[in-house]
């Protein structure tokens, strides 16, 4: 087995879109079979995506009329990036989802000719908002992707659902934000989100200036439909070594996220390749964001996260984990990404981020995994690369959690007591004093969904060529350390209707 890593960001995407795009166009693209689908063994069997092609970006989740809508970056039409859509999918309980028809798609000669980016929803009354980035293409003196190319520009859309499955989606045809400000020296303008505060509804979208850095930019109405710009919410600093791509060194923040979290505010951005929080205090009056603490949200393959209230709530963080193929391996495969589960996410008195994978995906447990003692170690076999694992430690006893297929090492995880820090193959993670160094992991057909000390997750993708998935084998050496594993049943019996 070859593991195989394939780092293609969402801005190399956006830079290589003309050529995908005409391709995924094309008659002759490659459409895999509905049979040969649903007898993919890497195809996840309890993680969100649709029935085949591209997905990418979480869209507006929103809870609404006792359900959860989940929208997202969608391809109609391959399994490659283009044709930018937002596909649509409902759950009773964020875990069982059934697929709807698309919600939005470009439309020509309008603001998202080119396509319909990402953004977010909001409900207001009976009727739910999209606010969304619109692409057309443009002159350079218009382009607000700065790629070399230069052509294509974004604006910030509006659309609105008034029916209570929110199937049907009425485009204003003009932008609610048409431009950046002016006099910026901008690296994009994308991915709005909404909310309602003290009579305003505040939008966020992500920006940056050109060897300054990142920012989220803040706009209010009364409407939803008229904005006034107000100033930068937060912003970073660039790491001083340009390069083609500003979302590659810093000067360009992607998928902002703010949201009152615990008596406090959290701000989620994507840059650098990574997806980053801060933890701090909105000034209400001057709408100044003043954060106090920051941290990754994931170490790999989860990138571009949206977060929502559930019906309890509780804030839940959903990201789009990423595949490490080429495009040529995604259009024969015929499916490409996924939805990772819902994380509920809390903050400590101190401002710390904390998240735990959803309690209800328990419901998912079919039967317990024995584990057997082999000398000084305990080993256990998750069947066919699907199961959950759960390694409880304490605080002053080191262990080590090996996981392996077919031979080929997944993740090697050791624990060190002296330090009260976890090393998750060569990436270090310090936990708080208070933390239990805990492991959670969940392994679903091609994925590896593991969230370490309930602070920071770790989202690994691998790949094989045999017809059927491999066990994947956990190996635990170590004192005062639990571990539990469960069977998971599929949440579609052919992993294509949900």
């Amino acid at each position: 087995m070859k593991q195989i890593h394939v780092r293609c960001t969402r801005r190399q995407f956006l830079r290589s879109a003309a050529a995908t795009a005409v391709l995924a166009r094309g008659a002759m693209v490659h459409a895999a079979a509905p049979a040969v689908l649903a007898n993919d063994p890497m195809r996840p069997q309890f993680h969100l995506l649709p029935a085949k092609n591209w997905m990418n970006d979480p869209n507006g989740p929103i809870y609404f009329n006792g359900r959860y809508h989940m929208f997202f970056q969608y391809n109609p039409q391959a399994a490659v990036w283009g044709n930018m859509s937002w596909d649509h999918a409902v759950s009773p309980d964020m875990l069982h989802w059934s697929h709807l028809p698309v919600a939005m798609t470009p439309t020509p000669g309008s603001p998202d000719a080119y396509g319909c980016f990402s953004g977010s929803a909001i409900q207001v009354g009976s009727r739910v908002y999209f606010v969304y980035t619109g692409t057309k293409e443009s002159t350079p003196e218009l382009a607000t992707i700065r790629d070399g190319q230069n052509r294509i520009q974004e604006s910030q859309c509006l659309a609105w659902s008034d029916d209570a499955g929110l199937i049907h989606w009425t485009k204003d045809p003009t932008p609610i934000v048409p431009r950046p400000p002016e006099g910026m020296n901008f690296t994009g303008f994308r991915d709005p989100s909404a909310w309602h505060q003290d009579g305003w509804y505040y939008m966020t979208v992500g920006s940056g200036e050109a060897r300054v850095g990142g920012c989220v930019l803040l706009y209010r109405s009364k409407d939803m439909k008229h904005w006034e710009y107000l100033h930068p919410l937060a912003s970073g600093a660039w790491n001083g070594k340009p390069t083609p791509n500003p979302c590659d060194d810093g000067s360009m923040w992607e998928c902002p996220d703010f949201f009152a979290l615990d008596g406090g505010h959290v701000l989620i951005y994507s840059t650098l390749g990574k997806v980053f929080w801060q933890s701090g205090v909105l000034d209400p009056a001057a709408m100044k964001f003043h954060p106090k603490k920051q941290g990754v949200l994931d170490l790999d393959a989860f990138y571009a996260p949206k977060t929502q209230l559930d019906a309890q709530g509780r804030r839940i963080l959903w990201g789009w984990i990423r595949e490490r193929r080429t495009d040529a391996q995604m259009r024969a495969a015929g499916w490409s990404g996924m939805m990772s589960l819902p994380r509920v996410l809390t903050l400590d008195r101190d401002g710390t981020l904390r998240m735990r994978i959803l309690p209800r995906t328990a419901t998912l447990r079919n039967g317990t995994i024995a584990a057997a003692a082999t000398g000084t170690a305990t080993t256990l076999t998750l069947p066919r690369a699907t199961g959950e694992l759960l390694c409880a430690g304490t605080k002053g006893s080191a262990f080590e959690l090996t996981l392996t297929a077919a031979s080929t090492p997944l993740m090697q995880i050791r624990y060190s007591p002296e330090t009260h820090t976890v090393t998750a193959n060569g990436k270090q993670i310090a936990l708080e004093p208070g933390d239990a160094p805990t492991l959670h992991a969940f392994v679903d057909g091609s994925v590896v969904e593991l969230i370490v000390g309930e602070r920071i997750g770790y989202a690994l993708r691998f790949y094989y060529t045999t017809a059927t998935a491999p066990d994947v084998h956990a190996r635990l050496t170590g004192t005062n350390v639990k571990v539990h594993a469960w069977k998971l049943n599929p949440i579609s019996p052919n992993r294509l209707t949900t």
